[in-house]
């Protein structure tokens, strides 16, 4: 399974991005797939995962960004929507064959990152 994340870039605060994870094969329908994201200096945290039909959300990013998914195209998506400042960080996308988890341990799979950089 390989996994490649784009769409990362330096918006304003309020703006919106949508991040892409690009999947080798069939992952994004068989997997569970989520996003994490990592800020200078700081560990790899959990962002939104996708396992089925259910998402689940960190409390920081809920209402404000929304995962979803294109069983033809096989990518997942990130919607940012309203970005902040504290939003800045690499994201990394990531993939398991279980049900939605948090824990970076979880996800056997990884994409190489994208960068977002939110200006205030």
């Amino acid at each position: 399974v390989q996994l490649q994340a784009s769409g990362g870039g330096l918006v304003q605060a309020g703006d919106s991005l949508r991040l892409s994870c690009a999947a080798s094969s069939r992952t994004v329908s068989s997997y569970t797939v989520a996003w994490f994201r990592q800020a200078p200096g700081k560990e790899r945290e959990f962002v939104a995962a996708m396992s089925g039909s259910s998402t689940v959300y960190a409390d920081s990013v809920k209402g404000r960004f929304t995962i979803s998914r294109s069983n033809v195209k096989n990518t997942a998506y990130l919607q940012m929507d309203s970005l902040k400042p504290e939003d800045t960080a690499v994201y990394f996308c990531g993939a398991q064959l279980f049900g939605a988890e948090v824990r970076v341990p979880a996800y056997g799979y990884w994409g190489q990152g994208t960068e977002v950089t939110v200006s205030s």
